[in-house]
């Protein structure tokens, strides 16, 4: 199986991806409670620093950011910054699941739901990914 390559970030982030974890919001929590422990079968880490950034969920083996977007990303400028960011990761190989503080908070199931099919197509894809379940 081949190994995903390491994706550096600036050491400064460790501070403040700490702060973040520390004031997650509650739909991030909820989700965290639901892919935490390897529960969809790969280990995810909340509010990390991959890059020049941190970000909300990152799963090193699927190369995956999960983004919890609540009201402050509504505007505009946040929208500029969300894409500009998600295309330089995705410039690195990384792919990306956004979903809404509403989604999560109303309709949680769904969500984690739709993040297991992203899981089972990307690893159904993969031939060194399979892991003989099928």
């Amino acid at each position: 199986m081949s190994r995903n390559p390491i994706i550096p970030y600036h050491p400064q982030l460790k501070e403040r991806a700490r702060e973040l974890r520390n004031r997650s919001t509650l739909a991030e929590k909820i989700l965290w409670w639901e892919i935490r422990k390897k529960q969809l079968g790969y280990e995810f880490h909340r509010q990390i620093p991959v890059d020049h950034f941190v970000v909300d969920f990152y799963c090193h083996e699927l190369l995956l950011v999960i983004e919890v977007d609540g009201i402050s990303h509504d505007s505009e400028e946040a929208k500029a910054k969300d894409s500009e960011r998600q295309a330089l990761l995705e410039g690195l190989g990384i792919s990306f699941l956004r979903f809404r503080d509403e989604q999560i908070l109303g309709n949680l199931d769904r969500v984690v739901e739709e993040i297991r099919k992203w899981i089972k197509e990307k690893t159904s894809a993969s031939p060194s990914r399979k892991t003989g379940e099928e």
